[in-house]
């Protein structure tokens, strides 16, 4: 028989999961604590949670949250590093760390946009740019175009000015000469 401790914990990871951009489930086996410590603060500081959870529990979490494809990831020590606000910052900052740590957590896979990603595929989409310079690169290639266009628009009034100036012009000094 459950304890309410045990199926409070479950409803929380199940909230937790659900109202994610995207979560990641970490080995955090090797780690020592001050590194966990400073994992944490830079989680932290990103509005990244970090939490080691029961796998049990996390299983039933999961099934409650209706994501399949995590059920093998589950194994092992296991903390859950998730964010409500940027679904690419988590994983991004975990394999900056890993970096620096020997490979430390290791992130075994995760879930993000209604997709579970595996390992290997959450190398690239750590690679990926953060979400303000995606942003940018997008304004960036749609004025680009706009810049080109106001430029030639630009020059095809200017050389309209000139040629109008000119005829003022040819038109003044036929004037005089009359």
């Amino acid at each position: 028989m459950p304890t309410d401790e045990k199926v409070s914990a479950v409803e929380e990871l199940t909230r937790l999961m659900g109202r994610s951009q995207g979560f990641y489930l970490t080995d955090f086996t090797g780690l020592n604590v001050p590194d966990v410590t400073r994992l944490r603060k830079r989680l932290r500081d990103e509005d990244v949670t970090y939490r080691v959870i029961k796998n049990r529990l996390a299983l039933i979490a999961v099934k409650n949250a209706g994501i399949q494809g995590l059920e093998e990831v589950l194994q092992g020590p296991t903390g859950l590093v998730s964010s409500e606000t940027d679904p690419i910052a988590a994983v991004r900052l975990l394999h900056e760390f890993a970096s620096e740590t020997d490979g430390l957590p290791r992130v075994k896979g995760g879930f993000a946009d209604g997709r579970v990603f595996r390992e290997d595929q959450l190398e690239k989409l750590a690679r990926l740019p953060s979400r303000e310079v995606l942003l940018g690169q997008l304004v960036s290639s749609v004025q680009s175009p706009l810049a080109g266009l106001v430029f030639c628009l630009g020059g095809l009034i200017q050389s309209l000015v000139l040629v109008l100036n000119e005829i003022a012009g040819k038109k003044g000094e036929a004037g005089e000469d009359n």
